[in-house]
C-alpha cells in the first residue's frame, strides 16, 4: 500500500495519476472513491484505504457513482510483477474464475485454494471470489449500460450463477437496481456491437501506438484505416472482432463477440494489447534523468510498448518474422492465416479469420525451422505463455527450443510476458546505442519503454 501522507496528498490534488493505486473509503458515507473523486475531501479520521476495489466491498463500502472507482485503470503493479499474487490478478482478470472457479484458478498457480487464499487476503485485502465478483458486477454495469440485452441475459453474460445473486450484488455494488442502473445511461443504443471506454493515465501517445499495430496489421487478421486499428480476437467461448479509436481521454473499444461471456476477457486483452495499465508519467520521468534520452522523450512522451492480444499468436509472429523484411513478413503470415485460420462466422470488413491455433500449425508446412517446435510446445503445454505464467521459466523453455534465436526470445518477453526491461539483441537496436552516448544500464528498469524512444532515431526502424 502507498504510504498515507502521500495518499492524503494526491487526494488533495485531485491527481489521476493515483486512480486505480489505490482506493478511498469513507466511514460515515460507507462508500469508496477514486483519489481524483471531486467529491468534497474528507476528514483524515473518516477515511480508510484499500488497495482494491474488492477489498473496500468486502468490508462494506459501496461505490461512488460520482467517480465510479471500478472504472479506473488497474493498478501497473499487477501488470509488473512476477509473483504468485500478481499471476493470479492477472489471470482473475481475464476472467478464469468465471470459467473454471477458484479450484481451476488454484492449479494454474499450482496452490492449494485454501493457500491461493489466504495469500490474495494478506496482499490485496480480498479473496478470488471477492475479487471475481467485483469484475462480474463491473462487466454487468458495462452490459446495461452499452447494450439493450434483457437484464437476466446481462446476469448469465457476466459470469453470475442466478438472477438472485445478480440483483444483490448490483444492490451492494452501486446501491441501486439493475434497471435503474440502466435507465441512469440514458437510451440504449442501437443493437449489435458493445462500445466500452477503455482508460488510461496519460500521457500516451495513442495515434503513435495505433499506428504501429496498423503498419504491421496482417490481412485478414487486421485492419488500419482512419486511425482505427481492428483484429480478431480467439476468446474463451467464441470469436470477437474489436475496433480501437483514439478518443477525448479514453479509447473507444467496440466489440462484435460471438459470445457476450467474451466481453471480460475482450476487455482484459485489450488492455493488454494497449499498455493501457503502465504509469506512463513516471516511467517518462525515470528516462529523462538520462541526459542522452531526455530530448526523446521530450519530443515523444506517452510512448506505450505495444502488447500483444494473443500470446501464442505474437510468439508464432515473431519467429515466422525473424530473416524477413516487414512486408514480406505480412505476406508469409497473412498466408497462413488464410490457408489455416478459422473464418469468422461474420467477418468486419478486412478482418475475415481467426489466427490459426498452435495445434493447426504445429502440423502444418512449416515457413521457418523454429514454427513446429514452438506450435507444438504451446499446444502440448510445454511451454505456457498465458497471464499466470512464470515469465522467468517461460523464457527459459522458450530459449531450449530448436531455432529460437535470442531476438525472438526476446521480443516475445517483452510483447507478449509484458516484461518491461528488456533491451533486445538487435542489430539496429545496437546501432542506435552506438550513436546515443548513453548507457542503457540507467533506464533500468524501463529499457523496453527506452527502445520503443531509439526506434524513432533517425535510420532506427527497431523492430518488425
Amino acid at each position: 500500500m502507498i504510504e498515507d501522507e502521500v495518499a492524503f496528498a494526491a487526494m488533495e490534488s485531485r491527481d489521476p495519476r493515483f486512480d486505480g493505486w489505490f482506493y478511498v473509503a469513507v466511514t460515515t458515507t460507507r462508500i469508496y472513491c477514486r483519489p481524483s473523486c471531486p467529491a468534497v475531501m474528507p476528514k483524515p479520521q473518516h477515511v480508510r484505504l484499500f488497495p482494491t476495489a474488492a477489498a473496500a466491498q468486502v468490508n462494506g463500502f459501496r461505490a461512488c457513482k460520482r467517480c465510479r472507482p471500478d472504472a479506473a485503470p488497474a493498478s501497473p503493479e499487477w501488470n509488473t510483477r512476477t509473483d504468485l499474487a500478481g499471476r493470479a490478478m492477472r489471470l482473475i482478470a481475464d476472467g478464469i474464475i468465471d470459467r473454471e472457479g477458484v479450484p481451476g484458478l488454484a492449479a494454474r498457480l499450482g496452490y492449494s485454494p485454501r493457500q491461493l487464499h489466504r495469500l490474495l487476503v494478506a496482499e490485496v485485502g480480498a479473496g478470488p471470489q471477492a475479487l471475481a465478483r467485483t469484475q462480474r458486477a463491473q462487466t454487468a454495469r458495462i452490459l446495461l449500460e452499452s447494450g439493450s440485452l434483457p437484464v437476466s441475459d446481462v446476469a448469465f453474460a457476466a459470469g453470475f450463477a442466478s438472477i438472485r445473486q445478480f440483483n444483490e450484488t448490483i444492490r451492494q455494488v452501486y446501491a441501486t437496481t439493475p434497471s435503474r442502473l440502466r435507465l441512469a445511461a440514458g437510451p440504449a443504443p442501437a443493437p449489435g456491437a458493445l462500445t466500452v471506454r477503455l482508460a488510461y493515465r496519460p500521457p500516451m501517445d495513442v495515434p503513435a501506438l495505433l499506428g504501429y499495430l496498423g503498419a504491421r496489421a496482417v490481412p485478414g487478421l487486421e485492419h488500419y484505416a482512419g486511425g482505427a486499428y481492428s483484429r480478431s480476437l480467439a476468446l474463451p467461448h467464441g470469436a470477437g472482432v474489436v475496433t480501437l479509436r483514439p478518443g477525448p481521454a479514453y479509447i473507444s473499444c467496440e466489440l462484435h463477440l460471438e459470445d457476450l461471456r467474451d466481453l471480460t476477457a475482450a476487455v482484459r486483452r485489450c488492455r493488454r494489447l494497449l499498455d493501457l495499465d503502465a504509469e506512463q508519467e513516471a516511467i517518462d520521468a525515470a528516462l529523462r534523468a538520462d541526459p542522452a534520452l531526455a530530448p526523446l522523450v521530450a519530443a515523444r512522451p506517452g510512448l506505450r510498448v505495444p502488447g500483444c492480444a494473443d500470446p501464442g499468436e505474437l510468439a508464432i509472429r515473431a519467429v515466422v518474422s525473424r530473416r524477413r523484411r516487414a512486408e514480406a513478413a505480412r505476406r508469409v503470415l497473412a498466408g497462413l492465416v488464410t490457408r489455416y485460420g478459422r473464418p469468422l462466422a461474420r467477418p468486419a470488413g478486412g478482418v475475415t479469420h481467426v489466427f490459426p491455433h498452435p495445434a493447426v500449425l504445429a502440423e502444418a508446412e512449416p515457413v521457418c525451422t523454429a514454427q513446429r517446435p514452438l506450435a507444438r510446445a504451446l499446444a502440448g503445454g510445454a511451454v505456457v505463455l498465458d497471464d499466470g505464467c512464470d515469465p522467468y521459466q517461460a523464457r527459459k523453455q522458450l530459449a531450449e527450443l530448436p531455432g529460437m534465436s535470442r531476438w525472438a526470445v526476446a521480443y516475445i518477453r517483452m510483447r507478449a510476458l509484458g516484461d518491461p526491461d528488456v533491451l533486445p539483441p538487435h542489430l539496429p537496436v545496437r546501432r542506435a546505442l552506438h550513436r546515443l552516448p548513453g548507457r542503457p544500464e540507467r533506464w533500468r528498469p524501463w529499457r523496453s519503454y527506452a527502445t520503443q524512444h531509439l526506434a524513432h532515431l533517425p535510420g532506427g526502424r527497431t523492430f518488425r
